[in-house]
């Protein structure tokens, strides 16, 4: 057993490098690796227009490719994105608030530049699908991940794949029970009082102006309507999937760490004893990657479909 476990780290040794993008609205990170523990590069690039920002993309490859070969690519990108693999917009950005990037083709534009097998899902499966093979969603077929941030995404795995219908699941934007006593109207321009509305970065930011959030107090009542939000947004993805946990990260918990700890009792207390969590304390975690669960996830992806 050890023999050939040696014989196949040997092997993946020898095979040529995984590259992956994480496309994100405000930078795009371009990293050649074959793991959380052998990164070999990572170059961050401002995504502005998808002309110039594809094109820097796919230099940065380029030349990884010429200096050490590439086994495949694997590609995270913000969306709305086309998963559908049967259709001619696969792999493009499908509608977007972002200008310009609206019909986009990403995963055909980079794969026929490079040659070589590619991979294409959303920022937060992507991450959801990193978590799980390296983080903390190992051992699981069924994992959420949600990033809190400038938006709020939810990366669905069930049965160890991402959920996908017409599109991919926008579990962000569903519409949520606000808290008692809360009336405000939320701030996302298509839904309101939706998860992202209440919790994402710019929501915040909108209701507590002219304060700035970084100065609000760990106390400040604000954070008990967004860890409500995100606790809903929880609740939704338990009755819907019955995941093994959930993984709650991105730039919201980053800077208010303090966030996490409330989350899970709010859940158990909205679920009002129907459901049981399978773990109690620690249900609701923090993503184990941090901050490199997105370009992982990339890397995640090309493992899927290299050779």
């Amino acid at each position: 057993m050890l023999r050939g476990t040696a014989r196949k780290l040997r092997r993946l040794s020898n095979c040529p490098p995984l590259a992956g993008v994480e496309l994100g609205g405000t930078k795009c990170v371009v990293i050649l690796a074959r793991g959380p523990d052998e990164i070999l590069g990572r170059e961050s690039v401002p995504t502005t227009t998808p002309g110039e920002t594809l094109d820097t993309v796919a230099e940065i490859l380029l030349g990884w490719q010429r200096e050490r070969g590439l086994g495949a690519l694997g590609i995270a990108s913000f969306g709305p994105v086309c998963l559908n693999p049967n259709s001619p917009n696969w792999g493009h950005i499908v509608t977007t608030t972002k200008p310009g990037w609206s019909d986009t083709s990403i995963a055909s534009r980079l794969g026929e530049r490079l040659g070589v097998p590619v991979a294409f899902q959303t920022d937060v499966n992507g991450a959801a699908l990193a978590e799980m093979r390296w983080g903390a969603g190992q051992g699981m077929r069924d994992f959420a991940y949600i990033t809190v941030g400038t938006g709020v995404g939810v990366g669905l795995i069930v049965n160890g794949e991402p959920t996908r219908g017409f599109l991919h699941s926008e579990l962000g934007h569903i519409r949520v029970a606000q808290r008692a006593g809360d009336e405000w109207t939320g701030a996302c321009p298509f839904h309101g009082a939706c998860v992202e509305g209440l919790a994402s970065g710019p929501a915040i930011k909108a209701r507590v102006a002219p304060r700035v959030i970084d100065e609000l107090s760990n106390d400040d009542p604000v954070w008990d309507s967004v860890a409500w939000a995100i606790a809903q947004a929880c609740h939704v993805i338990v009755c819907a999937a019955a995941p093994g946990s959930i993984a709650v990260g991105g730039g919201v918990l980053e800077r208010q760490p303090h966030l996490l700890q409330r989350i899970e009792p709010l859940l158990v207390q909205s679920l009002g004893g129907y459901m049981r969590l399978p773990v109690e304390g620690g249900y609701v975690r923090a993503p184990a990657l941090g901050s490199n669960a997105g370009p992982l996830g990339a890397i995640a992806l090309a493992m899927t479909v290299q050779p």
